[in-house]
């Protein structure tokens, strides 16, 4: 299920997916996965040894365009929650936030809740990105990672 409001700058996703939250959240939570899931293609690569255990944390991905991003760890929740803020090297984010939900349904099941929040975003440059990442974008993510755990 997808929820976005057209001019929202919020936009959400949901999907229950057959496996256990500890297991989705391994793969979200180690940037090295993040690249074989991202409905968006826009990740290439992240570094091994970056798997994120608290706030405050900061990994580094690399794009499809080959830019560097850091991303700051602003939420977290082991097995439950997690969020970060991109931004360049060196800078401070811009303002947009990618969240990640985790609520158990059952012994195999979990709902998965993947948010990307662009209400805060100050940088001209990627407003129209920014209302490129539609809900089903973020469906796909949704998808792909069930893909990974489910088969």
């Amino acid at each position: 299920m997808t929820t976005d409001t057209g001019s929202s700058k919020v936009v959400v996703a949901h999907r229950d997916i057959a496996a256990g939250a500890e297991r989705i959240f391994e793969l979200i939570a180690d940037p090295s996965n993040q690249p074989r899931w991202d409905g968006n293609d826009n990740l290439a690569q992240a570094p091994a040894g970056q798997r994120v255990r608290g706030t405050g944390e900061v990994f580094t991905m690399t794009l499809t365009v080959g830019a560097t991003r850091e991303n700051r760890v602003v939420e977290f929740e082991e097995g439950r929650r997690i969020a970060w803020l991109p931004s360049e090297p060196g800078q401070e984010p811009p303002g947009h936030l990618w969240r990640w939900e985790l609520e158990p349904v059952g012994d195999a099941l979990t709902r998965v809740t993947h948010t990307y929040d662009w209400s805060r975003l100050t940088d001209e440059k990627r407003l129209v990105r920014a209302r490129a990442t539609t809900a089903d974008k973020l469906q796909a993510s949704l998808d792909r990672l069930a893909g990974l755990v489910e088969s």
